[in-house]
Order: C-alpha cells, then structure tokens, then sequence
C-alpha cells in the first residue's frame, strides 16, 4: 500500500515541475527518474525522483547552494541535497515547489 502512495507522490512532484519547467524531460538513470531542463543536452540533468521502500527521495544536483531557512534537505556532500517524502502533504510541508523552482531557474 505505501508504494502506492509513493507513486502518487512521485506524479504529484512531476506535475509541479512540468507546471514549473514546461519544457522538462525524464529519463531513467540511477535507478529513478532524472529531471532534464535542456531536452538538447540530456546531461543537463538538475536532479531527479527516487523510489525506496518507504519514501520518495527527491535529489538537487545543486542542492547545496539553494536557499533553505528552514533547514529541510537532507544531505552533506559538496553539491547535492535530497528531500525525503513519505505522503502527500509533505509536498507542501517541505516546501517541494520552492525548491523545484530553484532547481530550475
């Protein structure tokens, strides 16, 4: 039942990041979904959408220069940062469009 959930979260994500980045791809890599803001440079990935056993990672490759008051993403490593969800309302709880903005401007 969870990774039902988790499905719903992953769709919720990339509906606010088409409606955020319009021209946005996906393609597999890593074991997930990587977002793709340039369709001509499929290296041009931001980040991308991860599915575990009991959450959905969403990773930054440039994470850790995003504007986060709060705290919310996770991570120590020199650029990336991710943000763990386990249901919907964490979409808003931990502030996912702000960060996709980022990730996308």
């Amino acid at each position: 039942m969870i990774m039902d959930e988790l499905t719903q979260v992953a769709e919720a994500v990339k509906a606010l990041a088409r409606d955020i980045a319009p021209r946005l791809e996906y393609t597999p890599k890593y074991g997930g979904e990587v977002f793709v803001s340039n369709p001509a440079e499929p290296q041009s990935f931001v980040g991308g959408i991860f599915l575990y056993k009991n959450h959905l990672s969403i990773e930054f490759s440039d994470g850790a220069n995003f504007d986060d008051p709060q705290g919310l993403l996770e991570g120590k490593g020199k650029a990336r940062r991710h943000l763990k969800l386990h249901n919907l309302a964490e979409i808003t709880e931990k502030s996912v469009t702000g960060f996709l903005r980022q990730a996308f401007d």
